[in-house]
């Protein structure tokens, strides 16, 4: 056989099994088929991995947020690395602090930003029908909170006349005449109800399909739907004197000032609760709510106390609210 006879005969069989593949029989390309298939099948298995790859870094490792859940469990632990001491902030919540001294009285403020209602929570010393005491300060470490207050100190009425919730569990129903009434709701908005006919409004306010989260009796209230309130002289909590006093309330939606105006010191000598609802006023808020103040009056970060407050005066009390961030710990535990 000639060389170039050789050469052609080559040449014919690399161009016969190039040509294989589409001679192949029905099954063979069945099979082929199906690898094909399993094979992107395996590519959407590993869609993950890819996104890793595409993503930055930082978006693909991204924080998961999930909601708390409505009962007594802890809020999940602050990232410590994060508390300033002008506020802290991560992807689910924002504190800022701010001290301020007007006409010889010292405010603390806190305003605070949240991303979830289930963020606002309230915890007790013992069960919520319970009798025990603890320091805020104490509650505030067990169930992490970011950003902690006393609220009525509901175990401290012996004649137990009080409306109040917990983390959507009913403590009382027992409507208080004389004092007014805070809720927060499913979405964590404020709503207070005031007068002797309680009882109606809030049965009108469930029938609109919102459920009771937290309810605190106590009182007065300051800011009623962008309206500053009028404080009846004959209010419990010597509404006239100038006293250590604590308010709670809202700017917006998931937006919330605490506020504590400092007394009994050589620096501050205490509000009135017409002064203290002025300042909520002044503030911003579109409702507010007088909390327990005196010796009650608490404010708790980053496990200290915001206020000009020691534990040797701190006074044990059965209840608080708090903030808590969403963020796991896992992702800043690496």
């Amino acid at each position: 056989m000639s060389r170039t006879l050789k050469i052609g005969c080559l040449l014919l069989t690399v161009v016969m099994i190039l040509l294989l593949p589409f001679t192949l029989p029905s099954g063979a390309m069945l099979e082929d088929e199906q690898m094909r298939l399993e094979e992107e099948m395996w590519a959407q298995e590993d869609t993950g991995h890819l996104i890793d790859l595409l993503l930055p870094k930082a978006l693909a490792e991204a924080p998961a947020t999930e909601p708390l859940p409505i009962d007594f469990s802890p809020g999940r632990r602050p990232n410590p690395a994060l508390f300033t001491q002008d506020g802290y902030e991560d992807e689910s919540i924002t504190v800022n602090l701010q001290t301020l001294e007007e006409e010889g009285v010292v405010w603390r403020v806190a305003e605070i930003y949240l991303t979830h209602p289930s963020q606002l929570r309230t915890a007790t010393a013992g069960g919520p029908r319970s009798n025990r005491v603890a320091f805020i300060s104490a509650m505030a470490e067990k169930n992490n909170a970011i950003f902690a207050t006393n609220a009525n100190y509901m175990t401290n009425d012996p004649a137990k006349t009080s409306f109040e919730y917990r983390m959507g569990e009913r403590v009382r129903a027992k409507y208080n005449n004389l004092k007014d009434l805070l809720i927060t709701d499913e979405n964590a908005d404020l709503h207070i109800f005031t007068g002797q006919d309680k009882d109606a409004a809030v049965e009108a306010f469930q029938a609109e399909g919102h459920r009771i989260v937290n309810a605190f009796t106590f009182g007065p209230a300051l800011v009623m739907d962008d309206v500053l309130q009028p404080i009846p002289e004959k209010y419990s909590y010597n509404p006239s004197g100038r006293e250590p006093r604590l308010a709670f309330g809202q700017m917006g939606p998931l937006t919330y000032a605490l506020v504590l105006a400092e007394g009994r010191t050589e620096d501050s000598q205490g509000a009135t609760i017409a002064e203290l609802g002025q300042f909520m006023f002044d503030f911003g808020c579109s409702q507010a709510f007088n909390f327990d103040g005196g010796n009650s009056a608490t404010m708790v970060y980053n496990d200290g106390y915001y206020q000009n407050r020691t534990r040797d005066n701190e006074r044990a009390q059965s209840d608080m609210l708090y903030f808590a961030t969403l963020v796991d710990p896992a992702s800043w535990q690496k």
